[in-house]
């Protein structure tokens, strides 16, 4: 019987220790519980913490991109080395997987990491992945490692996604544990605090953002602290941090990876009216927009904002801006068929 696919990230905050180095106790409790879910679920570890690894070794580091390139180079290796380690002792094998943006947007790409991470769990082998963080473009670079962790979930199809952090979960407003969000709305995004840690470059408001993204795929996510005892085990049963429900959802595999993975060319504003076609499943005509935010050409993936500026889905664009501009008559100009739009 296949395995289902548990997704966990861990952030630079949880496994480094006051000194930002790396835990090597953390990286021990990893492998002790992570060994033991492989034997229920094929696992994608999403492991931060090159740079912290590798910056110790750099003279007068200051935290330049460059700088931070060169500790990662340094760090990978390193931070490979101690999961390697660690894991050994119960027989699990780790492979190390550097991931950049375009292997997501480009869905052929995104078919052979699929296809390279099968394979690897065929001989029971853990993929750690991390962003490519000596190469990566700046301007298609992850937002951070709970994106790629988000990305590779839904493009896999998880059936659960742990986002382990340094803290014990969301807190509401009197600084205790929301023990469960039936649903990521905008009430929901409020609780994150805009403070990020000293180590890493997310923060609460990217979990729960990322988290709402696979809820709404119908991915259980939990966010939890790594310092209790039995942590990983007790986040995949339900029994600590906050936990996220996933929402019904029917999207195909395509339409998720056209929700999640690609990479977004343009903006488009509509009315209330157009709104409401998305809704019913119509497709979106141009008579529905009320303002071209960025440009785009045919066959690129775009937003679409309603008049709040909220972004309510995406789209594969059937034409380019130009055209969209140009038209004389909007009525019946079909910017986007409904099989290519998907609701978020």
């Amino acid at each position: 019987m296949k395995k289902p696919i548990l997704v966990i990230k861990f952030g630079s905050a949880s496994i480094t220790n006051a000194n930002q180095e790396l835990d090597e106790d953390v990286i021990a409790i990893i492998a002790k519980q992570v060994s033991s879910l492989s034997k229920i679920y094929n696992i994608v570890l999403v492991s931060s913490g090159a740079v912290a690894a590798g910056k110790k070794n750099l003279k007068n580091y200051k935290g330049t991109l460059s700088e931070k390139k060169a500790a990662a180079a340094v760090g990978n290796p390193l931070l490979l080395q101690k999961y390697s380690q660690y894991f050994a002792p119960y027989g699990v094998f780790i492979a190390q997987s550097l991931c950049e943006r375009h292997h997501f947007s480009n869905r052929n790409q995104f078919l052979q990491l699929k296809k390279t991470y099968e394979e690897l769990w065929k001989s029971n082998i853990i993929p750690i992945a991390n962003e490519n963080d000596v190469v990566s473009n700046l301007e298609l670079k992850f937002s951070d490692n709970d994106e790629l962790a988000t990305l590779i979930a839904v493009g896999f199809g998880a059936d659960m996604i742990l986002y382990c952090t340094s803290v014990p979960g969301v807190f509401d407003a009197d600084g205790k544990v929301i023990e469960e969000i039936k649903l990521i709305d905008k009430q929901a995004l409020s609780l994150a605090k805009k403070e990020k840690s000293s180590v890493g470059l997310g923060g609460m408001t990217s979990k729960l953002t990322f988290a709402r993204l696979a809820t709404q795929m119908g991915i259980k996510a939990v966010i939890f602290g790594i310092k209790n005892e039995n942590s990983i085990l007790n986040a995949v049963r339900g029994q600590t941090g906050t936990i996220c429900h996933a929402q019904k959802s029917d999207i195909s595999a395509r339409n998720k990876w056209l929700a999640s993975g690609s990479l977004i060319k343009g903006k488009l504003q509509i009315d209330e009216g157009a709104v409401k076609a998305l809704i019913n499943r119509h497709s979106l005509l141009a008579v529905g927009v009320s303002k071209i935010i960025t440009d785009f050409d045919a066959g690129e993936v775009i937003e679409i904002l309603d008049a709040d500026k909220v972004v309510i889905a995406v789209a594969k664009s059937k034409i380019d801006s130009v055209i969209l501009k140009q038209a004389e008559s909007k009525q019946n100009l079909e910017i986007a068929h409904a099989d290519d739009i998907v609701l978020i």
